[in-house]
């Protein structure tokens, strides 16, 4: 079976990186140079989407990965194996000594405005050292802050009132990716996500409802096994609730003029079996069948059945069709139907939607006259289809305080040398800000770092 890492401990372990990586640091070793004190920028060349800023972060996973860098024995027998077989015992010795208590790390914080050639961290320590942490580090730092900037994004389309929920587990490249994604979603300025393990690892606030099959697992000939609920207040008799709801949807019908025709039974009975679940926190999936035909009227009998009992229903969602239309007819009912039964609490029962949302859905969502309230973005805030890669770099820059430049036939990719300290100029003033790169991290080995931010 395969070895399970401690609960809340970062995915990045020392083998998660190049080959090459382990080759320099061989040949490092082998030159006597490998406790040259070394500087590395990591850094993007190109504002991600087309736009004129990023979001820098990962920063809290580097500090995790840095602070529990060590060489464990399969970790050193893998790389004997891949290296070649005359490599000198002592190299491997050297590997399990070595921890990241001589590296120092200056860092924009999490979350804070990033511009190209900017660093996002500045790496100094043991010229091995710092070489081995090359590639983890660009893998936490660059998926973390394209995810971040791209929630960005669309938290500016959205605009500050909408809820944005990020729901694409389901979709992301694997189960880090997907950690990842809800994690720095929310960084970026979304309210919440329906992945649940981000809700324990890293505090990210949870939420979710029901899917379709959930409804469309009820014919409505199930019976509850107690449809009993007790008024919300505590006192007085229980209420078998699925006979109130029937009562319900009767004055319910004649007032939407629904006439002879029914609504769904299996979806009533799963609405049902969820308020019971659920009593004062009932949501509704309105789309199964039809929103007008049979989910809206299922969705009232239930809620007001629940208000009769003095519990409020806390929303509804619409997965499918012309979201923001639908959302102005749902509200406009739920309008008149508050007004018709007089229970105020029903206008401004939250609107949900769903369905593959990317930048020109959610920016027509957004408009003014809209009636939705939470959005739910999945594959287009966790995949960034727009562009899948922030591209960032990791060069160095000086040794032994001496500046190092890469030349290169590609003017692009040339770099400044030596260390630097980033300034930002602000106004028509002028006036200077703080230095960006604000943030000190001195490492010390086996310093334990909590599951919650």
């Amino acid at each position: 079976m395969a070895e399970q890492e401690p609960e809340g401990r970062a995915a990045a372990r020392p083998l998660l990186t190049d080959l090459y990586q382990a080759t320099m640091a061989l040949g490092y070793w082998r030159a006597g140079r490998a406790h040259d004190l070394a500087e590395f920028e990591l850094f993007f060349r190109h504002c991600p989407f087309g736009g004129a800023f990023a979001l820098a972060a990962g920063l809290r996973d580097c500090v995790r990965f840095l602070h529990t860098f060590h060489f464990r024995d399969a970790d050193v027998q893998f790389l004997a194996s891949v290296l070649p077989a005359d490599t000198d015992p002592e190299f491997f010795e050297h590997l399990r000594a070595i921890d990241c208590s001589g590296v120092t790390v200056r860092a924009l914080p999490e979350g804070s405005l990033a511009f190209p050639g900017v660093p996002l961290l500045q790496v100094s320590g043991p010229l091995l050292v710092v070489q081995l942490l090359e590639t983890p580090l660009l893998c936490l730092v660059s998926y973390a802050s394209l995810i971040a900037t791209n929630a960005a994004r669309l938290r500016l389309i959205a605009g500050p009132e909408k809820r944005l929920l990020e729901m694409g587990l389901r979709r992301a490249q694997g189960p880090d990716g997907g950690l990842t994604a809800s994690t720095y979603s929310y960084l970026g300025g979304f309210d919440g996500s329906s992945n649940v393990l981000a809700g324990q690892l890293r505090g990210v606030p949870v939420a979710g409802t029901l899917a379709h099959s959930f409804v469309t697992s009820f014919s409505g000939t199930e019976v509850p096994p107690d449809p009993m609920l007790a008024p919300a207040a505590g006192q007085g008799p229980r209420v078998d609730l699925a006979t109130l709801v029937e009562a319900w949807l009767e004055r319910v019908c004649a007032h939407l003029g629904l006439g002879v025709q029914e609504p769904h039974p299996g979806e009533r009975a799963a609405f049902v079996a969820y308020a019971l679940a659920f009593p004062r926190a009932f949501q509704g999936l309105l789309d199964t069948y039809s929103v007008r035909r049979s989910g809206l009227p299922n969705f009232l009998a239930v809620a007001l059945a629940l208000g009769e009992l003095g519990y409020q229903a806390v929303g509804v969602r619409l997965d499918s069709g012309d979201l923001r239309q639908q959302a102005q007819e749902v509200r406009g009912l739920f309008r008149t139907t508050a007004a018709q039964f007089q229970v105020p609490w029903l206008q401004t029962v939250p609107i949900t939607v769903s369905n593959n949302i990317d930048e020109e859905e959610l920016a027509r969502l957004a408009q003014e006259g809209s009636e939705v309230n939470v959005i739910g973005i999945g594959t287009s805030v966790v995949t960034c289809p727009r562009q899948p890669s922030l591209g960032c770099v990791y060069k160095l820059v000086s040794v032994g305080g001496q500046p190092r430049m890469k030349l290169t036939e590609d003017p692009e990719k040339q770099t400044l040398p030596g260390s630097k300290s980033a300034f930002r100029l602000l106004g028509p003033d002028a006036v200077q800000a703080p230095p960006v790169s604000g943030r000190v991290q001195s490492l010390r080995p086996a310093v334990p770092e909590p599951s919650q931010p």
